[in-house]
């Protein structure tokens, strides 16, 4: 039977008893209908996982009983941050969710000149809240327990020149390398288009701030197409997938 993981951020293991927050006692309670003694696990997104099983449950709140520590070592030896061109609704949302299943470290959201998606008036504060329930289902999903750090929004020119690791890529369909040609590295940051791509000026820009340009394959990919294939090929060739 597989027991259901709940993020917790303030977990805290001084006390036996623990209260849950309120999004985990409302997945726990009102929509897996768990009722008192049924196991769970915690983690608070830092590392730190714990059993534990359902000690009082009522419609406003519930407590579990903490039980040992869980070591989980399953995250992947590559150090990798996503600097992925904003795209609408689910394509965005796949986007990220599929990114912390593969291993990403940190995901930063970037405006580019194709972006289609309205960020002004308090949106992007309100898209920045949905990615992060994104990318927190996708750990409890995939058995993370440390959750990629979610970056403010930013201007591409931002992204490229605060991002500077040993290993940078830009996903262009008209350069002359491919990821086979490059060496082996740990430290990645991977730049993806939105909808429509990049322009040649964007694709420059990236250039000059110190991106290779890489050509994935002979077929032009959707956003989040390409997103999942580009990270599960880095993780294939360097990181700890197959």
């Amino acid at each position: 039977m597989r027991i259901t993981r709940f993020y917790c951020p303030e977990l805290n293991t001084d006390n036996e008893l623990f209260t849950l927050p309120d999004a985990a006692h409302r997945h726990a309670v009102k929509v897996l209908r768990l009722k008192q003694g049924d196991l769970l696990r915690l983690f608070d997104g830092r590392g730190l996982e714990v059993e534990a099983s359902l000690e009082h449950v009522s419609k406003r709140e519930s407590s579990v009983r903490l039980g040992e520590r869980i070591d989980v070592h399953n995250e992947s030896p590559l150090n990798i941050t996503l600097l992925q061109g904003i795209s609408r609704g689910e394509r965005m949302d796949y986007a990220l969710q599929k990114a912390v299943e593969l291993g990403v470290n940190k995901i930063i959201p970037v405006v580019t000149e194709r972006c289609n998606v309205q960020l002004s008036g308090g949106r992007s504060d309100k898209r920045l809240a949905h990615w992060q329930g994104v990318m927190i289902s996708a750990c409890e999903q995939s058995g993370r327990s440390i959750l990629p750090e979610l970056m403010q929004i930013q201007s591409l020119e931002d992204a490229l020149n605060e991002n500077k690791v040993i290993c940078q890529l830009v996903l262009d369909p008209l350069a002359d390398i491919g990821f086979i040609g490059l060496e082996k590295q740990k430290d990645i940051a991977l730049v993806i288009g939105p909808e429509g791509g990049f322009s040649e000026q964007e694709i420059a820009q990236a250039n000059s701030a110190g991106f290779q340009s890489i050509r994935f394959g002979p077929r032009i990919l959707r956003t989040e197409t390409a997103t999942v294939a580009a990270l599960a090929v880095v993780q294939t060739m360097w990181g700890d997938l197959g």
